[in-house]
Parts: structure tokens; sequence; C-alpha cells
């Protein structure tokens, strides 16, 4: 399965969530299969859209609130599970699209093939944790990982790979951050 196509399975399961979108391809991939003011786009942020989702989890215990994440992006920034872990927002579900290299700046190759991301989340303290490799897994498992308490991680397998001539976010930064934030005061 390609990282895009993950992502547009992603948001057909997404209504009112709060998404928060890794740097790089992902925030490009979630613009173009749905733009909307609760998406916030990460631009030039490598490994801080898991922070991100965590205060607005810790903010907003009422919402739901996806992290769209990659392996690069989580390898960057490890400590991060463990805060997760440690303040165990129930309503945290974080997806790591693994394609096991960095696809954003050209590929080079990531070691999430040698180190298991969803069992680190597990040992950190998430309360499920779980990989899939197939378009069937994801669409099994996505809806159940939404709902279900958390905080969660989800590691899905995906194809290196970019979408030719994806188009970047349009909106300029200060206008995301406008529109997340109306987003986030809904209630």
């Amino acid at each position: 399965m390609k990282r895009a196509e993950a992502v547009e399975a992603i948001f057909r399961h997404l209504d009112r969530e709060i998404v928060v979108c890794a740097n790089g391809m992902i925030g490009r991939e979630a613009y173009t299969a749905r733009d909307r003011e609760g998406n916030f786009y990460m631009i030039g942020s490598m490994g801080l859209a898991s922070s991100i989702g965590l205060g607005v989890a810790l903010s907003r215990p009422d919402r739901r609130v996806v992290v769209l994440d990659g392996d690069g992006n989580v390898l960057m920034a490890l400590g991060t599970l463990a805060q997760v872990g440690s303040a165990q927002p129930g309503h945290y579900l974080h997806v790591c699209l693994d394609n096991e290299t960095y696809g954003s700046t050209g590929g080079q190759k990531t070691i999430s093939d040698k180190i298991q991301l969803h069992q680190i989340a597990q040992a950190a303290g998430y309360a499920r944790a779980a990989r899939v490799g197939s378009w069937d897994e994801l669409h099994r498992l996505f809806p159940e990982y939404l709902k279900a308490p958390g905080p969660s991680f989800l590691l899905v397998k995906v194809e290196p790979g970019n979408v030719p001539g994806i188009k970047r976010v349009e909106h300029a930064p200060p206008a995301i951050a406008e529109r997340f934030a109306r987003a986030c005061q809904e209630s």
C-alpha cells in the first residue's frame, strides 16, 4: 500500500477529530486527501507532530486527537513516546506511516526495518499498539483504534515513494494556525 493511499483511507474514517500532520509529504498527502480546519500541517519542523498532538490532547480532553506521523519523525523524537505514555491521554491516536525512509528529503533509509516502533510505543506506556501491513488490516483496525481508549499507536507499513507532482499545502503558516485554533475551540 502506498502512503498516500493509507492517508486517504484514514481520512475516510475521520469526522470531527483534530489531526496533526507531520511535515513533508504526509502533510501534503493529508492536504490533498481532505483539507479542513481541523488539520494542522507541520511546515518544516520534523519530529514535532506528536508533541503538538500531545499538547492539544492535554488541553482538549473532550476531543479525539489523531497524529499522522512518519517513521523518520518518530525516530527523531522518541522521547515523545515516553511523554505520551506518561500523560496517558485516553483520546490520542498516533499513526506512524512507516516506509523505512525519509520520504520527504530524498528517500534516505531509516532504521525502522530493525527497530519495532510499535513495540517501543507499547513499552513507553501506550495502552495499545499494533502494526498493520495491508489495506484490509488498516480498514479493519483503524476504526477500532480511533474509538478505543488510548493512548494508541498504530504503525502502518507502506511502500517507499511519493506521489509525483503532489501539491504543497497552500495555506500560509499563520492561516494554518488560525484555522486550527478555531477547530480546536469547537465543542
